[in-house]
């Protein structure tokens, strides 16, 4: 079995906030790149319309989340004036302590769910077991 993570979260963006939340998640994806080389994926997407977003990222462990969550963490609240924070779901395991911060997060940007999905079973052709 897997211990790779993945993270999806959404969100619907404030109006007339679109470009300066473009401009906030380049300088927050440049910041993950510096200053996380464990992540393995970091990607910010937007709905043709831009009214949404959604930010995946992938990671080989739970260390690399909370990692994630610690260094990046405080980048996060200043986000929270350009949107309205949906969800996040997470697939993987997780600790109960990470699960809470990520309610944290939640629940600073917005009134989103989180949403922990374990893996059942599946096919890994990414690692080098």
């Amino acid at each position: 079995m897997t211990d790779f993570i993945v993270y999806i979260d959404q969100s619907t963006v404030s109006d007339g906030k679109l470009e300066e939340l473009r401009s906030a998640m380049r300088e927050l994806v440049d910041f993950v790149e510096a200053n996380e080389p464990e992540i393995l994926a970091y990607d910010v997407y937007f709905s043709a319309d831009g009214s949404q977003m959604t930010v995946m990222h992938m990671h080989a462990n739970q260390d690399s989340l909370e990692f994630h969550m610690e260094v990046a963490g405080p980048k996060f609240p200043p986000i929270g004036e350009f949107i309205e924070f949906d969800s996040i779901d997470v697939y993987g395991r997780l600790s109960e302590d990470l699960i809470e911060r990520l309610n944290d997060k939640a629940s600073t940007l917005g009134s989103g769910r989180v949403s922990v999905h374990e893996l059942h079973r599946g096919v890994d052709r990414v690692s080098n077991n």
